[in-house]
């Protein structure tokens, strides 16, 4: 069972969420919150496996308590994912939520299988980006100026071109999966390998590319030509 806590300052979506959630057998909903000051506690508290998170909410918004809750889960050992479901995908929005730790962002439109997806793929020690928001960090990203060595994943565009070919065939098939979006069970899948293989081979390529998560992988994906640009 995943135990979720739900933090969106409309009770409407809450709501929702609740009767959606107790609809899935392998999910249940534990606690509620409007605020993220009152989600910071809530999680300190019941330590739920997963917090579908807001971002614009009154007062603590959603990313200072997507910061707080990592700051709280290292200091005690807990492991709370946060997923971010949220109206706003602007990108400001997606980079200061991968960047105060959450596990996942996804825009409230989605399918709502795809949201229960979600929670399960975080709930796993996934990542997990909704594909409208992880084509644009890779268009944002193709349009930057290439910067100093050691900037982006991999640094020199020589260096990345090194570690590409350091990185073995099968290697190379997860990367290319990983940026074409599949979760960790679904490349499992694809590959008829297990999913302890497949975490196995991306823990290998965050060392070889000196990628620091998953959405850096994307990216290096891409670089490498594994990937097509959306189009």
């Amino acid at each position: 069972m995943i135990r979720v806590v739900l933090i969106d300052d409309q009770p409407l979506i809450r709501t929702g969420l609740r009767v959606l959630i107790a609809d899935t057998p392998d999910l249940e909903v534990v606690g509620e919150a409007g605020n993220g000051a009152d989600a910071v506690d809530l999680v300190a508290r019941l330590r739920p496996d997963v917090a579908i998170m807001d971002i614009r909410m009154p007062g603590t918004d959603g990313i200072e308590a997507t910061r707080r809750i990592g700051a709280e889960s290292s200091s005690t050992g807990a492991t709370t994912r946060v997923l971010i479901l949220t109206t706003f995908d602007d990108d400001e929005y997606v980079y200061g939520a991968l960047r105060a730790g959450a596990s996942g962002f996804l825009v409230k439109d989605m399918a709502l299988e795809s949201i229960l997806d979600g929670v399960r793929v975080v709930a796993a020690g996934d990542a997990l980006i909704a594909p409208s928001v992880t084509r644009r960090l890779i268009e944002e990203f193709a349009a930057r100026p290439d910067p100093s060595p050691g900037v982006r994943p991999g640094g020199s565009p020589g260096a990345r071109r090194a570690a590409a070919g350091g990185i073995t065939d099968r290697e190379r098939e997860v990367l290319t999966l990983v940026g074409r979006g599949l979760s960790n069970a679904e490349i499992a899948g694809e590959l008829t390998i297990s999913v302890a293989t497949a975490k196995a081979h991306l823990a290998r390529l965050f060392t070889k590319l000196d990628a620091r998560d998953r959405v850096q992988l994307v990216i290096l994906a891409y670089e490498f030509g594994l990937v097509a640009p959306p189009g």
